[in-house]
């Protein structure tokens, strides 16, 4: 193999999400929307949860933290994306591309053990409503929140200092619109079958033990509801979990999309748009969910927004 291979590329060329020219100028537009209305729902979202003392609680405090993932997954791949669609080639340099693949590992994988963790705090609630404050202390929500993150850290460094260290040689273009683990494996120099394999066993731990807790929390919350002696108890509880439900259906069932349909199934395409599902419209869904949804949100909305306007009529 020649030596011109070997040598560390300066730069990566992303595919992007289209290759038609005609549709990078909707695109753009399309995708500005959608990271604007992220940024504001998201920021809002955290802004509101530690403004509003009728939203610290150990439920919002994780939601702040799910908003502060969604915001940083969104703001890893989106900014650029967008900057590609009006550069004439789509080129990402070699750390920034290893920078982009290690924050998304970290937010992307963070985003699993933050839904187990909501659920088994809405299990708590509706399960076990008189020891509720008792269980769920702030000593344990910052475990609930600090070891995925931790854990997220590691992995995400893990995978892309195993990737970046080995050599790549031929062709430096990705088949995606942001630098992913998969993708880029096709372009090392060696044998990546054990790392592919090392990614493959902690995407399936990650997406499994994750929705292991998630089902056996609200297999236990149904149980529990269905024994309510009255409507109004029922209601309630499916109010309180139906937010955190919608999301951890919508979320994982787009990931489940993607890896359980068969091998034969797969494209490029429906790997991009599924893709462009779970790091950009899922980030923009989560808060309009736990907005629309909930009464308190709501409340605490027009609260601080009341404050607001006051604040500014009493020093003008």
């Amino acid at each position: 193999m020649g030596q011109q291979n070997l040598t560390v590329p300066s730069e990566f060329i992303l595919l992007g999400i289209t290759r038609h020219p005609e549709l990078q100028g909707p695109l753009f537009v399309v995708f500005l929307l959608i990271y604007m209305v992220t940024l504001v729902g998201n920021l809002g979202m955290i802004i509101l949860t530690k403004v509003d003392s009728r939203l610290h609680t150990p439920m919002y405090f994780f939601i702040r933290h799910l908003a502060f993932i969604d915001l940083g997954n969104s703001t890893v791949i989106c900014p650029k994306m967008l900057v590609n669609f009006v550069e004439e080639q789509n080129t990402i340099s070699y750390y920034a591309c290893a920078t982009q693949l290690a924050f998304f590992l970290l937010f992307i994988i963070s985003e699993f053990f933050m839904l187990s963790a909501m659920a088994y705090d809405r299990y708590v609630a509706i399960c076990n409503p008189l020891l509720y404050s008792v269980i769920m202390t702030q000593r344990l929500c910052n475990v609930l929140v600090g070891v995925p993150y931790l854990y997220s850290a590691f992995l995400s460094l893990m995978i892309t200092i195993k990737i970046f260290t080995l050599t790549f040689c031929g062709s430096n273009v990705i088949s995606h619109f942001y630098c992913d683990d998969i993708p880029l494996l096709p372009m090392l120099c060696s044998n990546a079958r054990e790392l592919e394999l090392l990614i493959i066993i902690f995407s399936a731990f990650n997406m499994l033990s994750s929705l292991f807790v998630v089902l056996v929390s609200y297999v236990l919350i149904l149980i529990t509801i269905f024994q309510m002696h009255t409507s109004e108890g029922r209601k309630k509880a499916f109010s309180t979990s139906a937010s955190h439900l919608t999301v951890v259906v919508v979320f994982y069932g787009t990931l489940l999309f993607m890896y359980v349909q068969p091998k034969s199934a797969h494209s490029l395409d429906s790997d991009k748009m599924a893709s462009v599902f779970y790091t950009l419209i899922i980030p923009v869904l989560n808060p309009l969910i736990y907005s629309l949804r909930n009464k308190e949100v709501k409340n605490a909305f027009q609260r601080v927004f009341r404050n607001s306007c006051n604040i500014c009529i009493s020093y003008s």
